[in-house]
């Protein structure tokens, strides 16, 4: 086949070096034996690319390859579904082979905010009514109602009343359908009592595309950075990266409980441009990812401030806006913030995202969400709608659980009573497992555990004891992956490492989701609890130290890994290549 390959390739070439040596039509302007040969600068090139064509024919080289494809698809890393998730999946198919081959009967993926995959039940109305919009024709049976409830019938009259032909199959306005977009609209001025637009919301697959989408708008050069929390979220990272911007960090300060502090904000800012890096917008999650704290409202006024004064978009992650725990703690969206202090469209550019993914609904695969776009002009608008175009428009199913989780039923309808047991259910049962795991955590040596008030997530820190770092280091691991592979092959447990969301040099984590069912957190709790213990006590240094005490690691940073999540972003602190991950 190669030697075919190689003859063909041959052929070809010559062909067209015979073309291109063949006399032309003598022209009036020069004498025909000038037109006779080839110029040697014509022969060069047909040989150069003979010697090409022929060398790539004869190796075999495939037309694609890690040489050359994309660099910055190579240069980013997404850790949630990375090395760990695939080595539990190759032990998964292996339970179901040989269940007695393994220590555990089953994987217990603590990795990724999915909450259906691990057991939680959809929203009862949400579901019906979009069942009723993808197969109207229930709409015209009798027996439908005695099956569904009254608003829920009502609800999908009202939707597909405004999509022409109730065709829900079919592609929509690129921004999204008006009417679900002036519904989602009325929602956000319910939730923070400051008017809101259907014109200003466009409506994604989810957050992501949305994130995306401000990237490509922002992101010109190198030079373009954004500034993003470590921890961090690292869908971040990885857009910074792919659209060839620079990742600015700013770390949370796990002291005061992941604290956001302006002067942090101030510094990082300041050093950056120092080395000529355009600081163009602003990232905060809120309640935070993977670290799980919500900010505080006089926080947050200081952050509009700060965005407000050194020119910069605020890009509010706001996906968790539903899921608060702590009694003294509530959401306040950013928008709000900042029209409560007096700031209209003029002063502050402000992007908010929103997903059907999170919340008590955690409708990962409807792939549902939007944005919020405040504050820019309608020069640039017009090129936010052009970006979203390239993509026709979001899936219409996505874009219907949108609007109802922003005008879900209200006291009076048939459905209210049962799906605020529902809702609260679920978000009740949510507090508790994430008190459960955080009192566990903190319960054992060589752990401390922040409390999760709100999100998914924990965030524990490891201190490990010198000789595990060692061992890490010695099988070519980062410790904290180290750690939490130990952990996949003991117990069956899957974490992600703190490495994959970036973390302070000399630190290190993992992020457990709160998600597994509230009845197998037990088990999880023992199975965690023994892996520990029995680690612990294999690498224990010689000296004797104190449950809380850090490693000489943990004090100086050194041997630890500087991670700023960035995902091998050029960063403004110096380009460090490094893992993010995490949904």
């Amino acid at each position: 086949m190669r030697r075919f390959v190689t003859d063909r390739a041959r052929r070809a070439v010559a062909a067209s070096l015979r073309a291109a040596t063949r006399p032309a039509p003598p022209s009036p302007a020069a004498p025909a034996r000038a037109l006779s040969r080839p110029s040697p600068s014509a022969t060069s090139a047909m040989a150069s690319y003979m010697a090409r064509a022929m060398s790539t024919s004869a190796a075999g080289a495939p037309p694609v390859s890690l040489d050359t494809i994309n660099p910055k698809v190579l240069e980013f890393k997404y850790a949630v579904r990375g090395e760990i998730v695939t080595h539990a999946q190759n032990l998964e198919e292996e339970l179901h082979k040989n269940p007695e081959s393994l220590p555990f009967d089953e994987i217990l993926y603590c990795n990724i905010g999915n909450p259906h995959s691990l057991g939680q039940q959809p929203v009862t109305f949400f579901r019906e009514v979009i069942s009723l919009c993808d197969h109207p024709a229930l709409l015209d049976k009798s027996e439908t109602h005695a099956l569904y409830s009254s608003d829920a019938i009502e609800r999908a009259w009202q939707i597909l009343d405004k999509i022409p032909g109730r065709a829900t199959g079919a592609y929509s306005h690129s921004q999204g359908i008006k009417s679900l977009r002036d519904e989602i609209a009325a929602g956000i001025a319910a939730r923070d009592g400051f008017h809101a637009s259907g014109d200003n919301i466009f409506l994604t697959d989810g957050a992501s595309p949305a994130v995306h989408m401000m990237m490509q708008l922002l992101i010109r050069s190198e030079k373009d950075g954004i500034l993003c929390p470590l921890p961090q979220y690292p869908l971040y990272s990885a857009t910074i990266t792919l659209h060839g911007g620079s990742f600015v960090p700013y770390y949370l300060d796990e002291e005061t409980g992941w604290g956001l502090e302006v002067d942090e904000l101030k510094k990082q800012l300041d050093e950056a441009r120092s080395k000529g890096i355009t600081v163009r917008a602003l990232v905060v999650i809120n309640p935070g990812n993977p670290t799980g704290q919500v900010l505080a409202e006089e926080n947050q006024k200081k952050i509009v401030e700060f965005c407000k004064n050194e020119g910069l978009v605020l890009l509010a992650d706001e996906v968790y806006q539903e899921n608060i725990y702590a009694e003294d703690k509530q959401f306040h969206s950013f928008k709000k913030i900042a029209r409560s202090m007096g700031y209209t469209d003029d002063d502050l550019p402000l992007v908010s995202f929103q997903s059907v993914s999170k919340g008590y609904y955690g409708e990962c695969g409807k792939r549902g969400g939007y944005m919020e776009v405040t504050g820019f002009s309608a020069d640039v608008r017009e090129q936010i709608y052009k970006v979203a175009s390239v993509n026709l428009c979001s899936n219409v199913s996505g874009q219907i659980l949108s609007s109802l989780i922003m005008n879900p039923p209200k006291a009076g309808d048939e459905s209210y009573e049962s799906f605020m047991v529902e809702r609260d259910g679920i978000l009740s049962s949510l507090a508790r497992r994430a008190k459960a795991l955080e009192e566990a955590f903190n319960s054992l040596e060589g752990i401390t555990c922040n409390k999760a008030e709100g999100a998914m997530y924990l965030f524990p820190r490891l201190h490990l004891p010198q000789k595990a770092i060692g061992a890490a280091r010695a099988a070519g691991s980062s410790p904290d992956a180290y750690y939490a592979l130990r952990l996949l092959q003991a117990t069956g447990i899957v974490v992600v490492p703190g490495s994959g969301f970036g973390q302070a040099p000399g630190t290190y984590h993992f992020r457990c989701t709160i998600l597994p069912q509230e009845d197998k957190i037990p088990a999880i709790i023992s199975r965690f609890k023994e892996f520990h213990e029995k680690f612990m006590d294999e690498y224990r240094d010689g000296a004797s130290t104190s449950s809380k005490t850090e490693s000489v690691s943990d004090k100086t940073g050194s041997g630890g890994d500087k991670t700023t999540g960035s995902g091998g972003d050029k960063t403004a602190s110096g380009g460090d290549k490094t893992e993010s991950g995490g949904d």
